[in-house]
């Protein structure tokens, strides 16, 4: 990509957008931004870096997002991801578990902009890439516009220009992190505001985009759409918002993408990866066909999974539409770097 895009974002997801979901979210749309899950200071400081932060030169342009609320600490994990290849650093502004709350991050720190802004400040400083911000429209049952208003005003002074929005408050008591993202009301109308009042920033809208239709519709009114659980559960949605943003783009069909992600995997098991941790992305890729339980039930199959047999994707393929044998048939499938 020429320029940063955000026209089209997948959601970081906790145990969902690992590297090997993120490789199959690119087959389906090669220009979208693919962001990590949520990695904490404390994981790439006193872990695995290598485990955290190894993908695939085809996920580009792929985010890192951190968890932290101590400058010095993000600091030394946003170099750590610049090291590594990312194309942006975001700082979560938004989860409201009570596992993230307990380590002082997440969306609790929207109550302390000031040291939001320090901790951009200190990951600008580290890295000559994007830094920037995922965050709620409020806390609790707060639905004062000057709140959110102030934050990303604190923040908006640092230099920051990129505000990827989830139109929701999060309520940090009470709810769980799936009732926080359904029950508070959505309030799109509060994102166009931050969109008027701060015209030079890209402001990302995310939470309750469910489908293509309404998702091309929301990158109209806003600078890009993120895109969560719909693409988790539907993620040919990927692909019908990438057609309507970027027309000229050549996707590759079904048969393809299984010739894709079979020949992914054999390299994948061959350093040790289980074979079910890049089937589970591809459980929903045939949604709405015929055969499509089929399809889910032998990907999501404990026996069939342990035998770590690549070629189990095609047999499912073939079990699903009662095709003949499709190997080699979409080699260019396969993203560029693969």
């Amino acid at each position: 990509m020429d320029s940063p895009d955000w026209r089209l974002c997948v959601a970081p997801m906790i145990d969902v957008t690992d590297r090997h979901c993120r490789y199959f979210h690119r087959l389906l749309a090669p220009r979208a931004r693919l962001y990590t899950e949520m990695i904490t200071t404390g994981a790439l400081l006193h872990g695995n870096v290598e485990r955290h932060l190894d993908f695939d030169e085809a996920e580009h342009p792929v985010a890192l997002q951190l968890g932290g609320s101590e400058p010095d600490a993000l600091a030394q994990s946003a170099r750590l991801g610049r090291q590594w290849g990312y194309d942006e650093i975001n700082l979560n502004c938004g989860c409201p578990s009570e596992r993230v709350q307990k380590g002082a991050f997440g969306a609790c720190l929207m109550a302390e902009p000031a040291l939001v802004a320090d901790c951009i400040k200190a990951m600008q400083d580290a890295v000559d890439i994007p830094v920037t911000v995922k965050h709620r429209l409020g806390l609790d049952y707060d639905e004062s516009y000057e709140f959110v208003r102030d934050f990303v005003g604190k923040v908006y002074d640092t230099g920051c220009r990129v505000f990827v929005a989830h139109a929701r408050n999060a309520v940090l008591k009470g709810l769980t992190p799936k009732d926080n993202r359904e029950i508070p009301p959505l309030r799109y109308d509060v994102v166009k505001q931050l969109k008027r009042d701060f015209p030079d920033c890209t402001f990302v809208l995310n939470g309750g985009l469910a489908d293509a239709e309404q998702s091309v519709r929301a990158a109209g009114d806003f600078d890009g759409v993120m895109l969560g659980r719909a693409a988790w559960h539907t993620p040919r949605v990927l692909s019908e918002v990438s057609l309507q943003l970027w027309p000229s783009l050549r996707l590759p069909s079904d048969a393809q993408v299984v010739d894709a992600m079979t020949a992914y995997a054999a390299r994948q098991v061959t350093r040790g990866v289980p074979l079910r941790v890049m089937t589970r992305p591809m459980l929903g890729l045939v949604n709405g066909q015929s055969g499509a339980r089929r399809w889910r039930r032998m990907l999501s199959d404990p026996a069939l999974l342990a035998a770590n047999r690549p070629e189990l994707i095609y047999d499912a393929w073939r079990s699903q539409r009662h095709a003949p044998d499709l190997r080699g048939a979409a080699c260019e499938a396969a993203p560029a770097g693969a």
